[in-house]
């Protein structure tokens, strides 16, 4: 188990919202480890969509709490944190993926090479992390995964998406893989990891809490180094190692 440090879990603040199942099972995994401080754009609240009978009354406590309020990302003291993840974000299209704080805040991990995990959708976020001239990536060279071309056009938004994720990656610089529609797949490169939709979100999350743990107890240098990780893989899912 990782030491007690902080994530710093970013969320859109666009109406398209943040994924209600995938939050709650990222927040709840998460919070076993780290003490989490959500952050936004303009530290707006988010809406958190697609909430059911078996998790509305998770978001009924979770609001209650003062901690459910995110803070500003051109707040963020990156020094404070040990850990970034963007879960699944339907909105992340529209705000995270172009907001310069967010890319100064993903530039900054990638330099320091702490534990990044980004999943499906949020995803997206990461593509905020470009240089001045647009056109360069932080992530230039990294194999990632998100939401693939099929599983994205099946959306009803897909026609006004200002963003496709597949495309981004390829495009920028970055090797995209993918698995099946809707099936597990994670990506680890380095000390980032990537998960390709929503159904990845457990596995991503706890390979996040594993790389930390082992980034505490020194074992993760050796394997940034092209040494090896014991990673988390369930029979039911998709999962690569890059290094």
């Amino acid at each position: 188990m990782a030491s007690r440090g902080s994530c710093l879990v970013v969320i859109s603040s666009a109406v398209e919202g943040v994924s209600a199942g995938p939050f709650m099972q990222a927040c709840t995994l998460v919070n076993q480890s780290f003490a989490i401080q959500l952050a936004s754009p303009a530290g707006k609240q988010a809406e958190y969509v697609n909430q059911d009978d078996m998790n509305r009354r998770w978001f009924n406590e979770f609001r209650s709490k003062a901690s459910s309020m995110p803070i500003s990302l051109d707040t963020v003291d990156v020094n404070r944190y040990s850990a970034l993840l963007i879960p699944p974000c339907p909105g992340a299209h529209h705000d995270l993926a172009f907001n310069k704080d967010l890319g100064q805040i993903v530039a900054h991990f990638i330099e320091k090479k702490k534990p990044i995990c980004a999943i499906g959708h949020g995803v997206a976020g990461l593509c905020s992390a470009r240089g001045e001239d647009g056109k360069s990536w932080e992530l230039e060279g990294f194999c990632l995964t998100a939401p693939s071309l099929f599983e994205v056009a099946r959306l009803p938004e897909f026609p006004t998406m200002p963003i496709v994720l597949e495309d981004f990656v390829k495009d920028h610089g970055g090797k995209y893989t993918a698995s099946e529609l809707d099936s597990h797949h994670v990506v680890i490169d380095r000390h980032v990891i990537t998960g390709q939709n929503t159904q990845s979100t457990v596995t991503a999350v706890q390979n996040l809490i594993l790389m930390c743990s082992n980034t505490s107890s020194g074992s993760a240098g050796a394997a940034g180094a092209g040494g090896s990780q014991k990673l988390l893989r369930p029979s039911s899912m998709s999962l690569s190692k890059f290094t």
